[in-house]
């Protein structure tokens, strides 16, 4: 199966919506990427000024993040993003209602910056996965094993969320753009645009990033 026989207009017609319903007036692409990266990268270096004497034990931080962060990319897109749940409605109306049907498989580049709305995450649900991911489990390290490894999570977890961000926001740029045609990006694009398919979007291709997840699960496709 692939988007090659959908209908075109229907994601014209859903964006021309989008962007009169959903955009506020004073929203800028740009802006968004400044907030996104910017402050992204301001959090990520601040976690990192935070280490002391960092023992070889602590640096097995970072892949076991890298891992937790892989899981919960994969469970929360298979979960509330494409599945209604009691108090996260608005993680599915942004992502299934709205993000799948501005991008199909047939339909996956944005037109201009202003469609950076509909990639980017929002700053109200940058700030749910935050609390329901990151704060919770760095405390806990903090207080069961130590400062360092806290930390080392925060700037891990941080850094994940910044390239899954990065990707995901090359996979939806035209073929203009340089990093739209880096070999990985195309290979990865790949699985994201069947994911972007109306009929598999709930079945396979739950990693945005890497499908580390989706091969555990067996849901790559």
């Amino acid at each position: 199966m692939d988007g090659g026989s959908e209908d075109p207009e229907r994601p014209r017609s859903f964006r021309e919506d989008y962007r009169r319903l959903h955009v506020p007036r004073g929203y800028r692409g740009g802006r968004h990427l400044f907030f996104t990266f910017g402050l992204g990268s301001v959090a990520l270096v601040a976690c990192l000024l935070q280490l002391e004497h960092v023992q070889p034990l602590e640096w097995l931080a970072v892949p076991l993040t890298a891992l937790y962060a892989n899981l919960a990319e994969y469970f929360g897109h298979r979960g509330p993003m494409h599945h209604r749940r009691r108090g996260l409605g608005l993680v599915f109306e942004r992502h299934t209602r709205q993000h799948h049907r501005f991008f199909t498989a047939a339909a996956m580049p944005v037109d201009t910056l202003q469609d950076l709305r509909a990639v980017l995450f929002p700053p109200i649900l940058m700030a749910f996965f935050l609390a329901a991911f990151a704060l919770p489990v760095g405390w806990l390290l903090a207080v069961l094993v130590s400062a360092n490894v806290a930390w080392l999570f925060g700037a891990t977890s941080l850094g994940y969320f910044l390239n899954y961000e990065f990707l995901h926001l090359a996979y939806h740029l035209p073929p203009r753009y340089a990093v739209a045609r880096w070999p990985i990006v195309g290979r990865l694009k790949g699985l994201h645009e069947r994911h972007h398919d109306p009929r598999l979007m709930t079945h396979y291709n739950f990693n945005i990033s890497y499908p580390l997840g989706d091969w555990l699960f067996r849901t790559l496709r």
